[in-house]
């Protein structure tokens, strides 16, 4: 995931800059392509949300996922608006970075919402993470863990 947005700048949900080697580092990581202006996208993001806070804030040691978000929104503006309505606290490719519209391209999104689970080096472990999460909710991190090699005792 590292070489996805190496050289590239990712923003927490507070507007500051996150070094992507440092945040993405040995984790799974879900790339969430998604808008505000988008009724699916509204009503997955708060699943999408109790999904992380589960795995990342309230697990001790934290699960080793991040989200980052691939904004659809039609301004800057919007992305962040939906970013502090709905979104956890995960990080987000800035609006302004054209690198948004290769990453659609490179994991061939073609409708929204779509969240990508990823290993560390982009490939893909799944392009259906939003309807393993409905699925089986927690339970389909520990599937995503073991196709990323990654050990982390995990009782979720």
């Amino acid at each position: 995931m590292v070489d996805v947005f190496s050289g590239r700048t990712l923003l927490n949900k507070d507007g500051d800059s996150v070094d992507p080697e440092e945040a993405l580092r040995n984790k799974v990581v879900g790339l969430y392509f998604s808008a505000g202006w988008c009724p699916p996208c509204r009503d997955f993001t708060p699943i999408l949300c109790d999904f992380y806070t589960e795995l990342v804030e309230e697990n001790d040691p934290p699960a080793q996922f991040e989200i980052v978000f691939i904004s659809s929104d039609k301004t800057a503006e919007d992305m962040v608006e939906y970013m502090h309505d709905l979104h956890g606290d995960w990080l987000a490719l800035p609006w302004s970075d054209p690198y948004r519209h290769e990453l659609k391209k490179k994991y061939n999104i073609t409708a929204i919402p779509k969240l990508v689970i990823v290993k560390e080096n982009g490939e893909v472990i799944t392009d259906k993470g939003r309807k393993q999460i409905r699925d089986q909710g927690l339970a389909c991190f520990k599937n995503w863990l073991e196709v990323a090699d990654i050990f982390q005792n995990f009782s979720g």
